[in-house]
């Protein structure tokens, strides 16, 4: 059994993202520790927790990963039954051998791809999310925050690495290969390999470029190296919360005009006019994979957090149907988004590439 427990980014200066997450996503700081070498702030929302450390001395690990590569995710902390046994694969460098934490937990590090790292922490799996059902009752103090879990996270890789990275995964940590994409335009091109945990359910698709001029290409020269792409947060109500989070200041992808004119050719269209309508409004993918009983997937994506474009976030919404009894959830990442989203992000490539009057 896997689980992700927190995410853990590396960013200076830590006050402005400490902010940041406060502001625009709803986190609380809930606690904060400060040494010589280095500050971190550990944040929570109810059901997501994320960690952010930033460098006090040029000598920090911190420092050392910040001067190799810009501010991102540098571990994806999992709770896991078998510890000492992954520490003692052959496949595994241990980066901080078991030990027994205050609070009586088993925990460990390990390298996995590029500079990114996995905490493992053996204890007591967190109890899953239910998922959104499709009609919402009125809106509960208790869902007034515009996330509240991982969906899954991204890893992009060098050309030629996806194959190892893949066996890593399912050898060490126990993940199953899934889906396969490759999504081309006529300037670039990419292929992932989605894994997923079979007993959690935890994704981690895995994208490598197969062009010079791929986004993901793009990614590894700017991030020097392997490193995780995005994460996409489970929201409760996506058309309530991008327009939200657009006023306070966070900038999504734009999407092409013409994806929503092709989108009520695609069978199975069933979104009521004034929902259409705030989806155009609001810039939101929607997918669906059965058109019989379409259970919708909708979806966007914020520009690059940090400076360099790198990181950033997608928000997910999965809808689910009733079908003879049973409640159905949207699966997969949006298949028939894929292309919108590439040339979307293509086009912000070109402009970054335009040269400065």
């Amino acid at each position: 059994m896997v689980q992700i427990d927190h995410v853990h980014f590396y960013v200076d200066p830590a006050q402005v993202w400490r902010n940041w997450f406060v502001h625009l996503l709803g986190f609380q700081c809930q606690s904060s520790l400060r040494t010589l070498d280095h500050e971190q702030d550990v944040l929570d929302n109810g059901h997501l927790k994320l960690h952010l450390s930033a460098p006090r001395s040029p000598h920090s690990p911190i420092a050392q990963f910040l001067q190799k590569h810009p501010p991102g995710v540098a571990d994806i902390a999992l709770r896991v039954q078998n510890l000492a046994e992954i520490c003692a694969h052959p496949k595994v460098r241990v980066l901080i051998p078991p030990h027994q934490t205050s609070g009586g937990e088993l925990t460990a590090q390990i390298a996995a791809w590029g500079s990114l790292r996995h905490t493992l922490i053996q204890g007591q799996l967190k109890a899953q999310l239910e998922e959104p059902a499709l009609e919402k009752g009125p809106r509960t103090p208790e869902l007034e925050r515009p996330v509240e879990a991982i969906d899954h996270s991204v890893l992009n890789v060098p050309r030629g690495e996806l194959q190892a990275v893949v066996e890593w995964y399912c050898q060490v940590l126990g993940f199953t290969p899934q889906q396969q994409f490759t999504i081309a335009t006529a300037r670039s091109s990419l292929h992932s390999q989605v894994l997923v945990h079979p007993d959690s359910g935890v994704q981690l698709p895995i994208n490598e470029p197969t062009s010079a001029n791929s986004q993901i290409q793009e990614f590894l020269d700017h991030n020097r190296g392997a490193g995780i792409q995005h994460i996409a947060l489970k929201t409760p109500d996506i058309l309530h919360w991008v327009p939200q989070l657009r006023q306070l200041g966070l900038s999504f992808l734009k999407v092409p005009g013409t994806y929503y004119e092709g989108l009520r050719q695609k069978p199975g269209f069933c979104l009521k006019e004034s929902e259409w309508r705030q989806l155009i409004e609001a810039e939101i993918l929607v997918d669906w994979n059965d058109a019989t009983y379409p259970a919708l997937l909708l979806q966007t994506f914020t520009e690059p957090i940090f400076k360099e474009p790198t990181f950033f976030f997608e928000l997910i919404e999965r809808r689910s149907v009733q079908v003879q009894g049973q409640s159905i959830t949207a699966q997969g990442f949006g298949e028939g988004n894929f292309q919108a989203l590439f040339e979307a992000v293509e086009q912000q490539q070109l402009q970054r590439r335009k040269p400065h009057p």
